[in-house]
């Protein structure tokens, strides 16, 4: 049972800390500094942890509230002057960075990514830093290092607690576990014992549709007059969708990628996340669009003005089609009923190109042109929520009845 609780408070702009006891409520300052309007008195934290010095400011204050939670808990505290203790506390915290050891869970992951540096691509290390972070906060909710042999059934389950209650999405959560799990197989694989056959993850019971043009709002884009100034983010734009590459491939496309083989034009790079050969035949609409520039490629466009010049394009297309979409409110990403227009971003043409493709073209065939790994992967930029699809399935019903014996009976009635 709890005997203590841990808060921090502003003033002045200066955060101190507050430590309620039974018998008294003790104070002291940090060395932190932040607005009062820039607090968060709920959640003690900043409001906007999006900001570096933000972010820094939670990281030490949750440091400070395991220090002084590990030392009440030890029981030193009733044999020791409170003010002197935790002013120790303090200063510990201070000067480490971190006050994990060797068996703490924390220390251990940071162990792994070093050993993956050299290993794997940026991302994917710029993915595992975020996921330690997603965990530091835990702990500091917790008010707790944990240790590995504490990492179990109970683990996930108070961290899926601490995520509803901070409003993260079910798949951020899920992906974070997912990722302590290797790290624990490959402690296991070191003959370190661990729970990790321990670690069931839940299933996310539901999965917030994501946005896709559909070849019809394709061509309306095509089709619809723009001011000049947007016509090379349309082309890109048009591109995208019918080469489903990321941005960070389509918009270095270059006239020495391409080549002619058994008389198809095809496109041969390297995709950057991945790191995947692709050798990609192009569809007619891209060979259209690349006649209009003498450099066979529209030029090349800052990722943020594309994603704010292809919303007004999709905009100017009277697209308006009300859509769920995960939009970031705050600190965190909620669903919410939104124009697609404002929905769109540089990903669309990825995801539509899947979508709008599924079906008519051998999915294997599709995964070579995405360069998905799975084709569990692929599926996850299909819309599953796409109209056309339920109207052609409605048509084959309508046809499938024209011809059965049941309609006859009714007839006959």
């Amino acid at each position: 049972m709890k005997t203590f609780d841990i808060r921090f408070s502003v003033e002045r702009n200066t955060i101190y800390l507050q430590l309620h006891l039974p018998k008294d409520i003790y104070t002291f300052d940090t060395p932190y500094q932040i607005t009062e309007n820039e607090w968060n008195y709920a959640e003690q934290r900043p409001k906007n942890l999006y900001t570096k010095n933000a972010k820094t400011i939670y990281e030490e204050l949750n440091r400070i509230k395991i220090t002084v939670a590990n030392w009440l808990r030890s029981g030193k505290a009733g044999h020791t002057n409170v003010q002197q203790g935790v002013q120790a506390c303090l200063l510990e915290a201070y000067k480490q960075k971190s006050t994990a050891k060797g068996n703490d869970l924390i220390y251990q992951i940071n162990e792994y990514i070093e050993s993956r540096k050299h290993i794997i691509e940026p991302n994917t290390l710029k993915r595992y830093y975020v996921f330690l972070r997603l965990i530091q906060r835990f702990e500091g909710y917790a008010l707790k290092h944990f240790k590995i042999k504490e990492v179990n059934a109970a683990f996930v389950k108070q961290f899926f607690l601490f995520g509803a209650e901070e409003n993260y999405s079910p798949s951020t959560l899920y992906r974070t576990i997912s990722f302590i799990q290797t790290v624990l197989n490959f402690l296991e694989k070191r003959g370190v014992r661990t729970f990790a056959y321990e670690l069931e993850l839940p299933k996310i019971k539901k999965k917030t549709p994501f946005v896709t043009l559909t070849e019809e709002e394709l061509n309306s884009i095509k089709q619809t007059a723009i001011p000049s100034e947007l016509q090379h983010a349309r082309d890109w734009l048009l591109i995208s969708c019918y080469t489903g590459q990321r941005i960070s491939d389509f918009m270095n496309f270059r006239a020495d990628m391409l080549h002619i083989i058994k008389g198809k034009n095809c496109l041969a790079f390297q995709q950057q996340k991945t790191g995947k050969d692709i050798l990609l035949p192009l569809h007619p609409e891209v060979l259209h669009i690349m006649e209009k520039y003498p450099n066979k490629f529209p030029p090349k466009i800052s990722e943020q003005l594309y994603n704010r010049q292809i919303k007004e394009i999709v905009k100017l297309a009277d697209i308006h089609t009300i859509v769920y979409y995960n939009k970031r409110s705050g600190h965190r990403s909620k669903p919410l009923q939104i124009p697609k227009w404002q929905a769109i971003s540089s990903h669309i043409g990825r995801r539509s190109f899947a979508s709008n493709f599924y079906g008519k073209i051998p999915t294997p065939l599709l995964m070579e042109a995405t360069g998905h790994g799975s084709e569990g992967m692929f599926h996850h930029y299909i819309n599953q929520m796409d109209i056309q699809r339920t109207i052609t399935l409605g048509k084959y019903f309508e046809h499938a009845y024209e011809r059965s014996p049941i309609k006859e009976k009714v007839d006959e009635k």
